[in-house]
């Protein structure tokens, strides 16, 4: 683009921009022009600047493969000879200053690039300006990979994790009541509070009957829970953090619990018992494999650090932890076995690309294992990328590859030929033999059978394994398994990330139409998911006629290895808009230009399923759209429908945690613990195993279990519920002073007026097992709901009272009538032989007056 410009001293400059450059010339003067690059200039002589850029031949200066292949390092060699005889200004941009120092051990003959400059820069393409004599390369090109532009910062609302939330309670979710059991939740609702014996059936004012029944006007809001044989239990919103959402691992529903009856109580000691087992099994396994010498990688070289430092994007905080922690755990001398879980497209390759290259530096060779052969082919393509610019040999075994050069590889595998090898569970088959292998790398191991994990176990025993998952790991697991299992989870957007708009209606042919010519017109494709083989062709068929303009093809696994592999490779180039395609295409593939995808007969996928599919679109900073259609006499029944509600109500960035809970199928969960703990999930639900579990792996590892606090508050002058406090009589001004007044301890709806957030947050503050909790707790309030009424001061000072008890072995604070009663080892604390009593000038200032009584203790 040219144009022209007046600087403050008059004088016209002309201005010639492209990508990232700036020529600024003074055409009246006889001194130099600048060219800026990036940050920095390039100056030239004054000779004649009327001319335009030009790109240079591919042939003379886009060598790609720079690295590897001796024949165009000879070429690029005889091209600089050529520039160099013209007298031409040679300039090379490079991203870092090891690049330079990796381009002279390449090349060689450092004479040969005496009169060359090698500057440091960001510059996607070379050029040629014939009429100032100047060639521009970019390193990017010569080593064929894109370049990594400036990095931004995240903002900070993206980095918002994803939470596994079990107090989403929605009517006739199942619940688990700590103390009751299993049960169904009727929803929240308001009753009337207990009538005390011998009250009036109406209020009494001045010795005459009111209309107004406080019993009844004044009601409180409860968790209505419904029991075995219909028996109904009312809990307060206080003791709102008993119940939870009850998550199972199969789609058959508990059975209710009976009310009062023990067998609850038997089902969640044998649990327990399990549980324990359990652990100590886990603990023994990692014990085990400590034992076992593993490869001591080096710390990470000066290649390893630009190596990262060339990555296009900028690392999620999630991402940049799993990468640190895999790097730690292979400078170890024990083997690595550590899980990556992360939802779909939130960047887990990125972490094995780099345990790879880590490996590769320390001389090792890297198998990088994929489900199926189009995951394993993409797998290929981004790993040879990534590493275009290093002398990193990476080969593909998979049935896309002939008999003759699966045997050609399988020769250089046992002679240290290949570095990386990836592949699908052809690499574990007896004829693959390495000369050194360091580590293994496993996507999406839920995918494989029983028999080819076992294999894994048994083969990969003493090199380090990092093995990564797209099905998320509830976070309360992940932190029960803390200590026990090295697991990392990535739960971050990346930057730009835009949530998938999720419609759901009755299949008809109009809304297909429009979803593909809307995505058509904005140079984007199309995933058509029909995952019917019999009938695929039908459906493609009706898409070329709805849409005639787009260009159609099928995948689908049955289909030949070469057929499949030129479809899909054609619809990454973005040669084909609309693959009409069978769920071949679920698993890890990302192909950031297809940003719509139609699944028809939704109905028929799991929620799991249906969520894995629909994160194959929105990969990029467009936004995407997910169609899920419906037989139209679908649409108003079924547990489909409900299922497909639950994906459209979770469209939030890293939902796949809630949607795993929605779906009552923890897959993660199973694929970790194994089957034999499923029982015990689906006896005392999800939330409460973790509970257990992480009671019995600190036991085990003799560290302090940390409980709720076990500590029993019945204190006369505090009302714990807003009912209670509202419904107190009114003293008069005589009787103020005497009057047995309440004071306010409990969350209004005037501070938090959502029944849902409220439930939430009792729940947490009744968790709270620590003074710097509550400090943190008090902050992150504050921080969202503003400044606190009397009623929650008062309800965290309740909080304090607890701690201080817990600390000093208080089981029961009672307060009755100002006297205090303290339980410690099931006797009363005495001072002087009485009782204390509070003394201080105001009711208000009583909870103070015990807390200080407590620390003194």
């Amino acid at each position: 683009m040219l144009g022209a410009t007046e600087d403050k001293s008059g004088v016209v400059r002309d201005h010639i921009w492209r990508d990232h450059l700036a020529i600024d010339i003074e055409p009246e003067k006889t001194s130099n022009a600048h060219i800026q690059i990036s940050e920095g200039w390039i100056e030239i002589g004054p000779e004649d600047f009327s001319g335009a850029f030009q790109d240079c031949e591919a042939g003379e200066f886009a060598i790609g493969d720079l690295m590897l292949i001796e024949a165009k390092r000879a070429q690029f060699s005889a091209r600089l000879e050529r520039w160099r005889a013209n007298k031409a200004k040679v300039v090379i941009y490079f991203q870092t200053e090891g690049e330079i120092e990796r381009f002279h051990e390449v090349m060689g003959e450092k004479e040969a690039l005496d009169d060359v400059d090698l500057l440091e820069g960001t510059l996607a393409h070379g050029f040629c300006f014939p009429a100032a004599n100047l060639v521009v390369l970019s390193a990017a090109e010569l080593f064929g990979r894109l370049a990594a532009h400036p990095r931004r910062s995240l903002h900070r609302a993206e980095r918002r994790r994803a939470q596994i939330d079990f107090n989403e309670l929605t009517e006739g979710d199942f619940v688990v009541h700590l103390e009751h059991g299993v049960g169904r939740f009727l929803g929240l609702v308001k009753i009337g509070r207990a009538r005390p014996q011998g009250a009036p059936e109406h209020a009494v004012a001045d010795g005459l009957p009111q209309k107004r029944d406080p019993y009844q006007d004044e009601q409180q809001e409860v968790l209505a829970l419904e029991f075995a044989d219909e028996a109904k239990l009312y809990v307060p919103l206080e003791q709102a953090y008993l119940v939870s959402r009850y998550v199972g691992v199969g789609k058959r529903s508990p059975a209710l619990s009976s009310l009062g009856d023990a067998k609850w109580t038997r089902a969640k000691k044998n649990a327990a018992a399990s549980i324990f087992d359990y652990a100590g099994k886990m603990l023994a396994v990692q014990a085990e494999r400590q034992m076992h010498p593993g490869h001591t990688f080096a710390p990470d070289s000066k290649w390893q650090a630009e190596f990262e430092h060339s990555f296009p994007f900028r690392e999620t905080p999630d991402q940049l932890k799993a990468i640190i922690d895999t790097k730690i755990d292979m400078e170890r001398p024990q083997p690595m076995d550590r899980l990556i879980c992360g939802d779909v497209g939130f960047g887990k390759t990125e972490v094995a690309i780099r345990a790879a290259f880590k490996g590769v530096m320390d001389g090792k060779q890297v198998a990088v294992l994929a489900p199926t052969t189009v995951l394993a082919q993409q797998h290929f393509e981004v790993f040879r990328q990534r590493m275009l610019d290093y002398p990193v040999r990476i080969e593909m075994l998979s049935r896309f590859r002939s008999q003759g050069e699966q045997k050609k590889i399988l020769q250089l595998l046992r002679e240290g030929g290949v570095d990386i090898v990836i592949g699908t569970h052809r690499l574990i088959s007896g004829d693959v033999v390495f000369k050194d292998l360091g580590l293994v790398v496993i996507d999406e191991e839920q995918r494989f059978g029983v028999l080819h994990k076992e294999k894994f176990k048994e083969l990969f025993k003493l090199v380090d394994v990092l093995t990564l998952s797209a099905t998320p790991i509830p976070r309360t697991l992940y932190l029960s398994l803390v200590g026990v299992k090295d697991m990392s989870t990535i739960e971050t957007p990346p930057l730009n990330r835009l949530p998938v708009e999720t419609m759901v209606s009755a299949y008809d042919e109009r809304i297909v139409r429009d979803a593909i010519n809307r995505e058509l017109e904005r140079q984007g494709q199309v995933f058509f998911l029909h995952n019917r083989v019999q009938t695929i062709d039908r459906a493609r068929d009706r898409v070329v006629h709805l849409c005639p303009q787009a260009r159609v093809e099928i995948g689908h696994g049955q289909m030949g290895s070469d057929e499949l592999e030129a479809v899909m490779a054609r619809f990454i180039a973005g040669k084909v808009d609309v693959l009409v395609c069978t769920t071949i295409i679920e698993s890890g593939l990302d192909i950031p230009n297809a940003n719509t995808i139609i699944i028809d007969r939704a109905d028929r996928f799991g929620l799991a399923d249906l969520y894995q599919l629909r994160g194959r679109v929105g990969r990029a900073e467009h936004k995407a759209y997910a169609y899920l259609l419906l037989p139209r006499e679908m649409m108003a029944i079924g547990a489909a429908r409900k299922r497909i509600n639950a994906i459209k109500q979770y469209s939030s960035l890293g939902a796949g945690f809630r949607i795993a809970m929605r779906d009552l199928e923890i897959r993660g969960a199973g694929s970790i613990l194994g089957t034999a703990q499923s029982g015990h999930i689906m006896t005392v639900g999800f939330d409460l195993y973790c509970q257990l579990l992480k009671q019995a792996v600190a036991q085990l590892k003799g560290e302090k279990v940390q409980r709720r606090l076990d500590v029993d508050l019945r204190i006369d002058f505090v009302a714990t519920n807003e009912a209670e406090f509202v419904q107190q009589p009114k003293p008069t001004p005589r009787e103020a002073d005497s009057f047995p007044w309440k004071i306010p301890a409990f969350i209004p709806t005037t501070f938090i007026s959502d029944a849902t957030l409220r439930i939430k947050a009792y729940r947490e503050i009744a968790e709270i097992t620590a003074r710097d909790q509550l400090d943190r707790l008090r902050r992150d309030w504050r921080d969202r709901f503003g400044p606190f009424p009397v009623a929650v001061d008062n309800l965290f000072l309740l909080t304090e009272i607890k701690l201080a008890a817990a600390k000093s072995g208080v089981t029961r604070v009672e307060v009755h009538d100002r006297k205090s009663m303290l339980t410690r080892h099931e006797d009363f604390i005495l001072v002087a032989g009485k009782f204390p009593r509070l003394v201080a000038a105001g009711i208000e200032q009583y909870l103070g007056e015990i807390l200080e009584l407590i620390k003194k203790l």
